[in-house]
């Protein structure tokens, strides 16, 4: 089947396009802002909707930074030493989740130390409603028809624009799907009770590593990169690795902290 041919561009003003994916990013950051906002109302929360305001524009900037930083230093740095004007037309997609957990991380430390709260606290507060904004990050995706997967002969197959007349895995909607939907799911159930002070962040890196990984083997490599070994092995796998085994730790000395405590 053709996969959905919607306009990139959701709104045109005169010489003003707002696109899909950039209002991706927007929808995302806002429903942490809600749900964030919501949970600070409970008495025992710690938080004030003042601290999550604040902390929501740092962590837009880590996001944004982060991500765009990311795709240039781990998938594609020759083009942009070649393009350097390029950087700015984020429009065109070319963001790293990998490169954006790091300027998330990086808003975090600076907002914990800015309010006097652990790292943890911050990010296990942040967490859950984090994979709201993957999942439509992916849609972004799926819109822009881009990161479009390995062909396949099932009948969800997708023809997608730009990517010849061989049906793909519409690994976008996978990845929305686990990142965003299932990832979400969890993180909720887990937090439904009060947990270790560094769990939450630890099941988050484990859960979105593991889903990264899978969809990974029926996701088609970006062309500058190809596989990095085996036929198989890509970029995001190789990035993804490391947050499962730190994941693991967290959750296993959060967890031995408090039975000692």
């Amino acid at each position: 089947m053709l996969a959905p041919d919607i306009d990139p561009v959701a709104i045109s003003l005169g010489p003003v396009k707002v696109h899909w994916y950039g209002l991706m990013y927007v929808f995302g950051l806002l429903a942490l802002w809600f749900f964030a906002a919501r949970r600070a109302k409970r008495p025992d929360s710690g938080w004030t909707a003042q601290q999550v305001g604040d902390f929501v524009f740092y962590g837009a900037l880590g996001v944004i930074l982060g991500g765009r930083l990311g795709y240039m230093l781990f998938y594609n740095l020759p083009h942009y030493f070649a393009h350097p004007l390029d950087v700015f037309k984020v429009w065109q997609g070319g963001m790293s989740f990998h490169g954006g957990l790091i300027g998330v991380l990086l808003a975090m430390l600076y907002f914990a130390r800015k309010t006097g709260k652990t790292f943890f606290v911050v990010a296990d507060f942040f967490a859950p409603w984090v994979p709201i904004g993957l999942g439509l990050g992916r849609l972004g995706n799926f819109i822009n028809h881009e990161l479009w997967g390995s062909t396949t002969d099932g009948p969800w197959g997708m023809v997608f624009r730009g990517a010849g007349l061989l049906p793909r895995h519409p690994s976008q909607l996978y990845q929305a799907a686990l990142e965003g939907v299932a990832l979400f799911v969890i993180l909720w159930l887990f937090t439904r009770k009060p947990r270790p002070t560094a769990s939450v962040s630890g099941l988050f890196l484990i859960c979105y590593g593991l889903f990264r990984i899978l969809v990974e083997f029926v996701r088609e490599p970006d062309p500058q990169l190809g596989y990095l070994a085996f036929g198989w092995l890509t970029m995001g796998q190789v990035l993804s690795v490391p947050m499962i085994l730190f994941g693991v730790g967290l959750l296993w000395w959060s967890y031995r902290r408090t039975s000692r405590s």
